[in-house]
């Protein structure tokens, strides 16, 4: 297949390139930086220019692949319904180009929109929250109504996707952390955040764009949930910070922005997509690469 990518420079998608071309795809690679073009060439993608900040410079590459992975977003937190908000018009420009035919289209969400039985896990069949609860939301409602128009589409649903240089929303959280001279939980820290390790990730996104299979919803998570009390701890540990409780009543004025996920327990099931595609998760875990996380300088956690 020839595969267009974006996101195709970041770290989980520079991983999921890698393992394309392994497994003797073609890929195209959205890059939007003169810096990051040479990287990406080397790994054996072709470039392309352009940019999620304007949906229709994606249409060619689009237009002249075999199937997308979605995976671009703007991780600029402090402005997240926006960004959601924007990746919905990304979706609906590719899926345009592929609305009649059988390419596949492959979009990226998270598990905590599908965290929706009281007391369970989120699996890949439950009914997912809308928009208007939690703005991630938009990226599916963008998928749904692809599919409406014909576009074979189907879903990849992150947790924390995770190496020793990179942790998902527990990124920022660590620097947050670092800024205030301590690692915070909130209450008894007993909430749980699943995970998964790059490698892992980026396989489950080259198999789920063989399959190609219409509507399919796929969770890419090795650990159904790791307490945040943990995480902070391993985080504590390395950076030699104290670790402490917080109340729920401040859990704003500490988190800013992240207080929308610190104190949510959002454990995710990949029951189903274990089954359906044979994926069996084998990188470290979490706390693992927590407890070897990369410290040498500013930036780079």
């Amino acid at each position: 297949m020839r595969v267009f990518v974006t996101g195709a420079t970041g770290n989980i998608g520079s991983k999921v390139v890698r393992e394309l071309i392994s497994a003797g795809h073609q890929v195209i690679g959205l890059c939007r930086s003169d810096a990051k073009a040479p990287a990406l060439a080397a790994l054996g993608a072709e470039v392309y220019r352009g940019s999620i900040a304007e949906p229709e410079s994606l249409k060619e590459g689009a237009a002249r692949s075999d199937g997308v992975i979605h995976l671009a977003f703007n991780h600029d937190f402090s402005r997240f319904a926006q960004n959601c908000e924007d990746d919905r018009l990304v979706v609906k420009a590719l899926g345009d180009v592929l609305a009649g035919s059988d390419r596949p289209l492959i979009v990226t969400s998270g598990t905590p929109i599908a965290n929706t039985v009281p007391g369970e896990p989120a699996r890949e069949g439950n009914a997912t929250v809308g928009s208007e609860t939690h703005p991630r939301a938009a990226s599916e409602e963008a998928a749904a109504a692809a599919a409406s128009q014909g576009v074979n589409v189907s879903v990849v649903r992150l947790p924390q996707v995770h190496d020793r240089l990179t942790q998902g929303l527990i990124t920022p959280a660590i620097q947050m952390f670092r800024d205030m001279g301590m690692c915070a939980y909130v209450g008894d820290g007993s909430n749980r955040w699943p995970a998964a390790h790059v490698l892992d990730v980026a396989r489950l996104y080259r198999l789920a764009v063989e399959r190609a299979e219409p509507d399919a919803k796929y969770h890419a998570v090795a650990e159904e949930g790791v307490p945040m009390r943990d995480i902070a701890t391993a985080i504590g540990r390395r950076l030699n910070l104290p670790v402490r409780s917080i109340p729920e009543d401040e859990v704003e004025a500490v988190f800013g922005w992240l207080a929308l996920f610190a104190g949510h327990d959002m454990p995710a099931s990949s029951e189903r997509t274990r089954a359906v595609l044979n994926w069996n998760p084998t990188g470290p875990d979490l706390l693992s690469d927590l407890a070897q996380l990369n410290i040498s300088g500013e930036g780079q956690v």
